[in-house]
């Protein structure tokens, strides 16, 4: 027969069958009987079933500690007592996701009338189930799997498809709000503007991620529209500086070849930021007008330039390649053209090759919006209005809670000092003419 040992506060004791919990100084003690032999033979369930019976003893835990600060210590005659303990009733908590039954506690005030525990309320409240279904659902469950794929801790009974349907609407409508409303003067200040277009499921999303001076990530928002249209992109500008994106103050914008991205971020932004255009993003432009044997060519020749770490050197270099592609596509010899010195910002503000690694392309707002698209390609059927938003902004939420600082975000405070000096510059320029 396995030996069997209590858990208590992280310590080990004697041998013990019984589940107990208790408050002590604000602090919950648990008390479960450990089958020793059977968790060291890797029975996953029983470290389940354990963690289920914990969950509940600390919430019986806390309804009586509230219990008790109301009616005060059971057999005890407190004549300044609030209220009564009263008879128990069948009720439920949710606990990892699904209605788990319960034995509730009453209590009834000096006229007789039930005084309702807070800590109840907060056990049975929606939005532990909606961001429990919302976890579950964005890493890879659908809503007809759910009731079958949930966790059984413990013996409760689950909830409908048509429920899950109506809480995961309620958790994704948070999590849109949650992205829409946060205030972006509370970030600090932010270096780095990357914004960036996707078609998703028919229609496209535009998105604002930001990068403060430590390095860290933060999404920003996002709109929807028919297409990546400068009215679009205008609207999501003016969204971010009426929660608090401080124009006065330079930044890194980082885009790709949009002429409507690059219109909206003018007017808004004015010649303060600098605005870096996506190396890929041309390298990719550039090589769709060519044919095949002159793709791999003329890419090499392009990547060489951008591998150069003078400005000039590189500029110098585009240009031969211009030039090059003139005698074979003048199209691709305008697309490079186009836009060439935005190409080269980082260079010209002299930054280090750890930042413009960085920075160079729109990698760092592609690679949430494709946790985004992960999350979102588990819908079946799309619905006109919010759907869109409010799945990519679950996805988005979802890819930030694994944002790491980008690389080289030791080296911020250089990019900070260039643009400082450049704004300063164009400002001394602006009262010279």
């Amino acid at each position: 027969m396995a030996r069997e040992y209590r858990k208590v506060a992280g310590r080990t004791s004697g041998p013990q069958v019984v589940n107990k919990s208790q408050v002590l100084d604000g602090r919950v003690s648990v008390e479960l009987p450990v089958g020793v032999a059977e968790v060291i033979g890797g029975v996953s369930e029983e470290i389940e079933r354990l963690t289920g019976e914990a969950g509940l003893l600390i919430m019986k835990a806390v309804m009586d500690a509230e219990v008790e600060s109301l009616s005060g210590p059971k057999g005890r005659h407190d004549p300044h007592r609030m209220a009564t303990r009263w008879t128990a009733q069948q009720g439920y908590v949710v606990l990892a996701g699904k209605k788990v039954k319960v034995t509730k506690p009453r209590v009834r005030d000096k006229a007789g009338h039930e005084v309702p525990l807070s800590s109840y309320q907060q056990f049975q409240s929606p939005p532990r189930r909606q961001a429990s279904i919302c976890k579950k659902l964005l890493h890879g469950l659908s809503t007809r799997k759910y009731e079958k794929a949930i966790e059984d801790f413990t013996d409760g009974y689950g909830i409908s498809k048509s429920a899950v349907s109506r809480e995961l609407v309620a958790a994704t409508k948070g999590s849109l709000q949650k992205l829409c409303e946060r205030r972006i003067d509370e970030l600090g200040r932010l270096a780095v503007l990357m914004i960036d277009g996707k078609q998703l499921y028919g229609e496209c999303v535009v998105t604002a991620l930001g990068v403060d001076i430590q390095g860290k990530k933060h999404v920003l928002g996002l709109v929807q529209g028919a297409t990546e249209n400068s009215t679009v992109v205008q609207h999501l500008l003016d969204d971010l500086v009426e929660r608090g994106l401080d124009v006065s103050q330079p930044m890194l914008t980082v885009l790709d070849g949009s002429k409507a991205l690059r219109k909206a971020v003018r007017q808004t932004l004015g010649d303060r930021s600098p605005v870096q255009r996506c190396h890929l993003h041309k390298r990719r432009n550039v090589k769709e007008l060519l044919p095949q044997e002159f793709q791999r060519s003329a890419d090499q020749r392009i990547r060489t330039a951008y591998a150069m770490k003078d400005f000039d050197q590189a500029k110098a270099q585009l240009q031969k390649a211009v030039e090059w592609l003139e005698g074979i596509n003048p199209s691709a010899a305008a697309s490079l053209r186009e836009g060439l010195e935005e190409t080269l910002t980082l260079h010209r503000l002299g930054l280090p090759a750890a930042l413009r690694k960085s920075f160079q392309t729109t990698n760092l707002i592609e690679s949430a919006l494709s946790v985004a698209s992960d999350v979102a390609d588990r819908v079946k059927r799309w619905r006109a209005g919010d759907m869109r938003l409010r799945w990519i902004a679950a996805g988005l939420l979802a890819a930030e809670k694994q944002f790491r600082r980008v690389r080289g975000h030791k080296l911020m405070p250089k990019l900070l000092a260039a643009l400082d000096a450049g704004a300063t510059s164009i400002a001394e320029g602006s009262k010279a003419a």
